[in-house]
């Protein structure tokens, strides 16, 4: 989709991507300036049980609180593409970018929602991905498709199949890690999508333990993490349909569960753009991407680090 101002490329990896940005121009702003501030007003958990209030800038069948949702970090690619007003590429591998039934309509489901959130900004969502495609199968075409299409973000969505097929938790860890560092290695930011949730493998020790993995390497590595099987846990829970609120067979998303995930994958990038830069000395000029806190976020200094002591970083 062709828009005025500033063309951005999107390639994700895994079943499926979603989120929320919300940007706007200030008056006066010199022109090509863009401005991020997304929203963060909250209602009340369904049932007013004085549990954590859901999100309310995601539609109101995605709903869910911002801790069953993302984990956030730095994405400095695609920051700096921004500020160069220049092309951001993003690729989409797993079974959702795969282009089979519903699956088909995912890419449109998360090029809308990142262009809503990013205004004057074009987003191409490149899908790569393969039916039943394992961590260590993603990693070995990633290369190539890196090569082909020079992204500046990779959204992956992975573990699912990983679970299903019953790869050794070790090894399937050890792929992830390797492929994400890789990817780090070459300037490309990354956000990570764990597996769906299925009553059915709930309590499978197994199951969970591929999730915990998918967790443990964002962490490590310092990515964004979107929480499907905790988020789809909370809706499956809110929902009379349970779990077939979002899912078909075959763990498959529905149409609803596609556009879910892209909403929700837009929203942990719009967060995510808002972590602070590490500081920076000797730089000159006004920026030309300005990312501000929403109106009711209370913005506090950082603290300096105590003599002797290694800076904190931040954690969402």
């Amino acid at each position: 989709m062709a828009l005025a101002q500033t063309s951005t490329l999107l390639i994700c990896l895994g079943l499926t991507c979603l989120g929320t940005i919300g940007g706007s121009s200030p008056a006066g702003a010199e022109g090509g300036t863009t401005v991020i501030s997304p929203p963060t007003a909250a209602a009340p958990a369904p049932g007013g049980d004085g549990s954590e209030a859901v999100d309310v800038s995601l539609s109101p069948e995605c709903r869910v609180p911002g801790s069953k949702l993302y984990t956030l970090a730095r994405l400095g690619a695609v920051k700096a593409a921004l500020k160069e007003k220049r092309p951001v590429r993003v690729l989409a591998i797993g079974s959702s970018s795969a282009g089979a039934g519903a699956s088909a309509t995912y890419p449109v489901k998360l090029e809308t929602a990142l262009e809503r959130s990013l205004p004057n900004v074009d987003v191409e969502v490149e899908s790569r991905g393969m039916q039943g495609e394992i961590a260590s199968g993603a990693a070995e075409r990633l290369r190539s498709m890196v090569a082909e299409v020079e992204p500046d973000l990779v959204i992956w969505q992975v573990g699912t199949h990983d679970a299903l097929a019953r790869v050794d938790v070790d090894a399937f860890a050890s792929a992830l890690d390797e492929t994400v560092q890789w990817i780090k290695s070459h300037d490309i930011d990354v956000v990570l999508v764990n597996p769906v949730y299925t009553a059915s493998l709930a309590q499978d020790e197994y199951y969970n333990s591929i999730v915990s993995k998918v967790q443990e390497v964002a962490l490590r590595e310092g990515v964004p993490l979107v929480q499907r099987y905790e988020a789809m846990r909370y809706l499956s829970g809110h929902s009379d349909k349970g779990e077939a609120h979002m899912l078909g067979r075959q763990f498959r998303l529905n149409d609803l569960g596609l556009r879910c995930m892209a909403e929700h994958v837009t929203r942990a990038i719009t967060l995510s753009l808002l972590q602070p830069d590490p500081a920076a000395t000797g730089t000159a000029g006004a920026p030309s991407v300005i990312v501000a806190p929403p109106k009711d976020v209370v913005v506090k200094p950082p603290s300096p680090p105590r003599i002797g002591t290694a800076p904190i970083q931040d954690q969402p």
